[in-house]
């Protein structure tokens, strides 16, 4: 399974980008999977920033909810995050995520991160 995510860059405070990720893989049913940004500073450990589910419900952390959007489509295997009114504090690594229960045991995969700079 591979998550390629794009779309990260430099923008001052109060601007927007919109993080994208494809998924692929052989038998990989995206539409069965959770999908989720994290973000990560160095010698953090992952921070979630959003999620939605397999059916569609969507958790987001407080300090992003009403300036950050994440959504999937499900016929391209593309999940996305739209980032508006950024600050600097949301400068980070950020990741995508996909993950499914399977039994006792959740299966995880991740992307490579794409780097969000926010300038003051």
């Amino acid at each position: 399974v591979q998550l390629q995510a794009s779309g990260g860059g430099l923008v001052q405070a109060g601007g927007s980008l919109r993080l994208s990720c494809a998924a692929s893989g052989i038998n990989f049913n995206f539409k069965d999977y959770n999908m989720g940004w994290y973000r990560q500073d160095p010698g953090k450990q992952h921070e979630l920033v959003a999620r939605i589910t397999s059916g569609g419900d969507i958790n987001y952390v407080n300090s992003m909810k009403g300036r950050f959007t994440i959504s999937r489509d499900n016929a391209r295997n593309m999940v996305y995050l739209q980032m508006d009114s950024l600050k600097p504090e949301d400068t980070s690594v950020y990741y995508c995520n996909a993950n499914r229960g399977l039994g006792n045991a959740t299966i995880n995969y991740w992307g490579q991160g794409t780097l969000v700079t926010v300038s003051s």
